[in-house]
């Protein structure tokens, strides 16, 4: 584990509210000279707490929508496992492909144009994979609230705006050009690369990318540039839960308890899976049982059962579909 102190966590917090913002303007929310961001952001780098710089790009807005599979397997060598990792990888729709540690061993995120489009890739998996998938379950992705990282800084009281954007399907198409997905796939995994070095790769001026930039932003297309953080480095983890109520009514109230705690992440909303998917950055398992002993004090009688799986590995996450 690294050790990191109390500014950087705020200049990681900084760089995942918009990490094309730069390091002077940075240094002056946290109280530090340029050269001293610099240096910061350039050890946790070295040190693998930063894994890299990431734009979230709302693909619903570009007409895909979501199916999401969980997948338990069986009779798994090393080798298997990284054949089906692979299988998923190379897919240029797939979100997210991840190891988990819980009832669930690996989950992927699929982006598609039409039902077709993934039974076409479904049915290509299971004719590769099927004798190594124990049990696989398919939901539909509709909604998700993602949430500043209000974990990094202990002291800071954040409860009320506490949401940057919100992910969610069956809104209007946004037409875009060759060259507006060009620069949305470079800066998919890559959000603070330079407008000048963005210009050089795509052929044009950096007044014309800085002005498609603005309008993909001002179309909600860009949401956020945000920061990818090793949370192993700092002594943290990443906790998915899936919680089943006995009373359905009781949901929205449990969010908007949720959702102020510092802890969450993204709470996901899905057809065809539990009825609350939150996601939690906490230390251990032992603050995981405080936060549910917690709940289930102040809703008796609300939940019919919990699970969580602990990421183990994430091996692929691009919020856009590869060219």
């Amino acid at each position: 584990m690294e050790e990191i102190d109390l500014k950087d966590r705020k200049i990681l917090y900084e760089l995942d509210l918009n990490c094309r913002q730069s390091n002077s303007q940075i240094g002056k929310k946290v109280g530090l000279s340029r050269k001293v961001v610099d240096y910061r952001i350039k050890r946790m780098q070295d040190e693998g707490i930063i894994k890299n710089f990431w734009a979230s790009i709302n693909t619903f807005k570009l007409g895909y929508d979501v199916f999401r599979i969980y997948i338990t397997l069986q009779y798994v060598s090393s080798d298997v496992k990284k054949q089906i990792v692979k299988h998923f990888t190379d897919y240029k729709n797939t979100w997210a492909i991840k190891s988990a540690k819980g009832e669930i061993n690996l989950a992927a995120v699929i982006w598609v144009k039409n039902n077709y489009e993934f039974y076409q890739f479904w049915d290509e998996t299971l004719d590769r994979f099927e004798d190594y998938f124990a049990k696989t379950i398919i939901s539909v992705y509709i909604k998700a609230f993602c949430y500043k990282k209000s974990y990094l800084l202990p002291d800071k009281k954040e409860t009320n705006n506490r949401e940057m954007y919100r992910l969610q399907s069956g809104i209007e198409p946004y037409k875009i050009d060759e060259i507006d997905y060009k620069i949305l796939n470079e800066i998919a995994l890559n959000a603070r690369i330079p407008l000048i070095e963005l210009s050089g790769k795509l052929g044009c001026s950096s007044q014309t990318i800085k002005y498609r930039l603005k309008n993909l932003e001002k179309s909600d297309v860009i949401q956020a540039y945000r920061v990818n953080i090793e949370y192993s480095k700092i002594g943290l983890q990443h906790f998915k839960l899936d919680i089943y109520l006995s009373e359905h009514k009781k949901k929205n109230t449990i969010w908007n308890y949720l959702k102020e705690k510092p802890f969450s992440e993204y709470l996901n909303v899905t057809v065809g899976w539990c009825d609350l998917e939150p996601e939690f950055i906490l230390k251990n398992v032992e603050d995981l049982d405080n936060i549910f002993n917690e709940l289930e004090k102040k809703f008796p009688k609300s939940i019919k059962k919990w699970n969580f799986w602990i990421t183990e590995e994430s091996y692929k996450e691009r919020t856009i579909p590869e060219l």
